[in-house]
């Protein structure tokens, strides 16, 4: 399998009349990557993915796939390549299931080819995987939303692409099938194939992108690390949605849940790092009498690793506690973030403290 390197380069997108849905937009993708697009109705998320596909024209600026314009491909190379899954909103031709996603195929087999056994194999072992096998011989015309959804997926995966780009793939879908339709992501990353999506779920983000692009009403973005992206802050700055990041903890996992508290107003100006917006210089001390929170403790230092300065420790054995003093370099909400999720911890109690990067007085906080 070759190696994918996707480009949006300088691209802006407006309507005819006038109005700018994407503006100034750099970011790239790769083999490997899990990318999720978030943002509110009407951000231009649907729209950047047909401008990636070149199905829209951009304004200004370009997406090439491996350095070559998109719209310059010929379509059955590129398409050899890419497969695209659009939001189930119908479908007019009365296809089965089957034969609907044998379509997926077509660059492989040859418009009039006739399917080969490995072809018809690899469409039952799709529908298997999917677990829509019995759908098998039921037209799309009959489905619900959520089924038809599985199947275009699947018809997707048939292409074997290097690059799949997705429009809301887990819409229509009950608990179930989000989690198949994340889980085939995930394990399609983690084989080197590379795979955008954009979502209404930034949970889903947390848990399954590697980074993610968010964007804003007005054409502005971000566009990093998904845990560095997709923040309390932004969240509220994007959304208008006051909310709490959290932390579910199971057996050899630790999984991340957003819950919504309150609607607030869409602000301006996301937090990103290094762009420098909102960034302080901290120190965060812990007092510890819970040795075996160790593993927690060293577990959410690597997560916010691109903050952290250094770090002292010393075990006071005599009175049965560890030490511990973290300095950090970065945005004040993921600084304050990381402190109470240190806070928290079982025995660990700490406090963080802060100055301005030029000598400001500096401000200790429980």
């Amino acid at each position: 399998m070759a190696n994918v390197n996707l480009k949006v380069e300088n691209a802006s997108f407006s309507y005819r009349k006038g109005k700018t849905v994407i503006k100034g937009l750099n970011f790239g993708a790769s083999s490997g990557d899990l990318i999720a697009i978030l943002g509110p109705n009407g951000a231009g998320k649907t729209t950047l993915l047909r401008c990636i596909m070149g199905f829209l024209k951009w304004s200004s600026g370009k997406s090439t796939l491996d350095g070559e314009d998109i719209r310059s491909i010929p379509g059955r190379r590129f398409w050899s390549r890419v497969a695209y899954v659009p939001q189930a909103r119908g479908v007019f031709a009365a296809y089965p299931a089957e034969e609907m996603i044998l379509l997926g195929r077509t660059n492989r087999m040859g418009i009039f080819s006739v399917p080969k056994a490995e072809d018809l194999d690899r469409v039952h072992e799709l529908m298997e995987k999917m677990h829509i096998s019995r759908l098998a011989g039921r037209k799309c015309t009959e489905m619900s939303g959520g089924e038809l959804q599985m199947i275009l997926i699947a018809r997707a995966l048939a292409a074997e692409p290097e690059l799949l780009i997705l429009d809301e793939p887990e819409s229509n879908l009950d608990f179930r099938n989000q989690l198949i339709v994340l889980d085939t992501m995930s394990e399609l990353a983690a084989n080197g194939i590379c795979c955008i999506f954009n979502t209404h779920y930034p949970a889903h983000a947390l848990m399954r992108a590697s980074k993610a692009l968010l964007f804003c009403r007005g054409g502005e973005y971000l566009f990093g690390e998904t845990g560095h992206v997709v923040t309390e802050a932004n969240i509220e700055k994007a959304f208008g949605v006051k909310a709490v990041i959290g932390e579910v903890e199971t057996p050899g996992n630790i999984y991340k849940s957003i819950i919504p508290l309150k609607v607030t107003e869409p602000g301006a100006g996301m937090v990103g790092h290094p762009d420098g917006a909102g960034r302080v210089i901290a120190v965060i001390s812990l007092i510890s009498s819970n040795f075996a929170a160790g593993g927690r403790i060293n577990a959410l230092l690597h997560e916010y690793r691109r903050y952290v300065v250094g770090r002292m420790g010393m075990p006071y054995r005599e009175c049965g506690v560890f030490i511990l003093n973290v300095t950090l370099d970065g945005p004040e909400n993921e600084i304050r973030s990381l402190s109470h999720k240190l806070g928290i911890l079982p025995g660990v109690h700490g406090k963080v403290t802060f100055a301005e990067p030029e000598g400001g007085k500096a401000v200790d906080e429980p």
